[in-house]
């Protein structure tokens, strides 16, 4: 006879990965958060969870949550002067889980449902037309931040949407980026059919030009200017707070673009050191043979 298996380990492991990590995580994710000037800075340095106030029994007759105050440590730098000044800040009640999976919510118990998505990766697709033109698409999704959604049409244009806005061909998102000539962009991925047609409809002939489109895509009714286009572009793709693919994700992407196959033969740009350690991992001008 097997034994019966913990049914609700799933909730409870989950919920005590939150506690643990998770949790942790975000205060890292936000920490420090600085003044505009710059001067100050508040770091968070710890948490914890002090003795909830009811029991589950007490917290169903008396119709309140079932919770514990959440207070965490926060240390104020003031960078001119050096003073440094660590408080204790009570963050509000944690609700916390029963031993049966759930919570209580006003008295009542409740249960969160579980529900299955996708996780950080880029995902292909392919699919037919009423003509029987076989037309490909690609989504790279994050664990955080903006989806971006990859597309070919029928005439062998590739398009790009930015967080579900309008399509705009993907060429405008490069020039964007940098490559701000149609040259530039021959050279990064190579003379084709499709990128020869994109090219045609993309009417930015810059970077700057091509900032302002994409500036006017996800700030409409907005006066667009290069500066607040480029800021705008930065935070949403290279601000860690804002977009991260996570471990997972930046894994699954580079095994699908065989990243590391085309990175062999390569010199180092720069030395790469341990940020938790300070140790050298791979010095600045190493060839990647392995």
């Amino acid at each position: 006879v097997l034994d019966l298996p913990n049914l609700i380990e799933i909730q409870t492991a989950s919920y005590q990965w939150f506690l643990d990590v998770g949790l942790k995580e975000m205060f890292q994710d936000i920490s420090p958060i600085e003044d505009f000037t710059g001067n100050l800075s508040l770091e968070f340095i710890d948490y914890s969870l002090a003795e909830p106030k009811y029991s589950v029994e007490e917290t169903k007759e008396r119709d309140v949550t079932y919770s514990a105050p959440l207070r965490v440590k926060v240390r104020l730098v003031n960078k001119e002067t050096g003073e440094v000044k660590d408080q204790d800040v009570f963050m509000g009640d944690f609700p916390l889980m029963t031993e049966t999976g759930t919570f209580v919510i006003n008295g009542a118990e409740r249960v969160i449902v579980s529900q299955l998505v996708r996780s950080p990766s880029v995902y292909y697709n392919g699919k037919m037309d009423k003509n029987g033109k076989l037309g490909f698409s690609a989504t790279v999704i994050p664990n955080r931040g903006a989806w971006l959604e990859y597309e070919t049409d029928a005439k062998d244009v590739v398009y790009v949407r930015i967080d579900r806005t309008r399509k705009l061909p993907i060429t405008v998102l490069m020039r964007a980026l940098g490559f701000g000539t149609d040259q530039e962009i021959i050279d990064l991925i190579g003379d084709n059919e499709y990128l020869r047609n994109t090219l045609e409809k993309d009417n930015t002939e810059s970077v700057e030009k091509a900032l302002l489109e994409i500036y006017e895509r996800l700030r409409p009714g907005e006066p667009p200017t290069v500066e607040n286009a480029k800021s705008l572009l930065v935070s949403r793709f290279f601000d860690p707070k804002r977009y991260d693919l996570a471990n997972v994700g930046r894994y699954k992407i580079n095994k699908k673009l065989h990243i590391k196959n085309r990175l062999f033969g390569q010199r180092i740009a720069e030395t790469l050191i341990d940020p938790e350690t300070g140790e050298i991992i791979v010095e600045k001008g190493t060839m990647l043979d392995r």
